[in-house]
């Protein structure tokens, strides 16, 4: 079984990223990262995201809350940001705290500088298969994984285990685009071992731990974990049994060091989309 690592991936989008930024003449291009409370997977994922923007040669700005920040402080607040002429992109880590109405914040974002496609016309857009919006940064994660490592999407037959807007359903549209013929299962489906045994491709994104083994995919299928949890030894872990995959799946992305280690380079990608827009810059053709 061929390990699908997103360290390879991630270096691609580098230089992608590098490229378009010498295509800019210098304009560096910066992000926001609005963080409310001090949540230890919010403030991992977002020491990750700032240095490997940073290494990437992008300009990163935290701004941080404390969990009571009040509804109205926090919208005028997030209204400032979201209209700084200096900002070019924002990423909102979430689950606001309840007492913020995240909705409000969703649909007051500037789809512009809306980096991880929480805004209803980026959503829509890709439902749509407009691919001018920003999709969720995961979804699109799993999409540089197939296409960097050569693997063909279009007819091919794909899972995608999981429903949520975050990755699941936005991840079947990703799919969809790409000419593949997609089945949407969750938790809830009646034979879920079926359903994954179809499967040439499988993604898993249900965010349950060593839900899919070896047993539920079909010989030679290539599984793209995009769960991240936390086992009984405290250890991260997949949604795919990992160990139960060999020498049944012929390739599958670990957990940690696969998804995950694109999302943030798929972050800086759309930044650099975001900026060059912004200033009016037509950037080459996967840049």
């Amino acid at each position: 079984m061929i390990v699908l690592k997103g360290a390879e991936v991630s270096a691609k989008i580098k230089e992608e990223v590098r490229a378009a930024l010498d295509f800019m003449s210098g304009s560096i291009p910066k992000l926001a990262i609005l963080r409310v409370g001090e949540n230890p997977d919010d403030i991992s994922y977002e020491r990750g995201a700032k240095k490997k923007l940073t290494d990437f040669g992008l300009a990163v700005q935290s701004h941080v809350w404390p969990a009571d920040v009040t509804d109205e402080q926090f919208r005028q607040e997030f209204d400032a940001i979201n209209r700084d002429p200096e900002t070019d992109g924002i990423l909102l880590l979430r689950p606001l705290p309840r007492h913020i109405r995240e909705r409000d914040i969703e649909r007051m974002i500037d789809p512009a500088k809306d980096l991880d496609g929480i805004s209803p016309l980026n959503m829509a857009k890709v439902f749509s298969g407009d691919p001018s919006g920003f999709a969720p940064c995961t979804a699109e994660a799993v999409i540089e994984i197939l296409k960097t490592n050569g693997i063909p999407i279009a007819g091919r037959r794909v899972t995608v285990v999981g429903r949520s807007l975050v990755v699941g359903r936005p991840l079947a549209m990703l799919m969809l685009a790409e000419h593949a013929t997609v089945t949407i299962c969750h938790t809830k489906t009646a034979d879920l071992k079926a359903a994954c045994k179809n499967a040439e491709i499988l993604a898993a994104a249900a965010g349950s731990a060593g839900m899919i083994t070896g047993d539920m995919i079909s010989p030679g299928a290539i599984v793209i974990d995009v769960g991240i949890n936390v086992n009984a030894d405290g250890k991260l872990c997949g949604d795919a049994a990992f160990d139960t995959l060999e020498g049944i799946a012929s390739m599958a992305t670990p957990v940690p060091g696969g998804v995950g280690a694109v999302t943030t380079a798929v972050l800086a990608k759309h930044l650099v989309k975001a900026a060059a827009a912004r200033r009016g810059i037509r950037l080459p053709d996967r840049a």
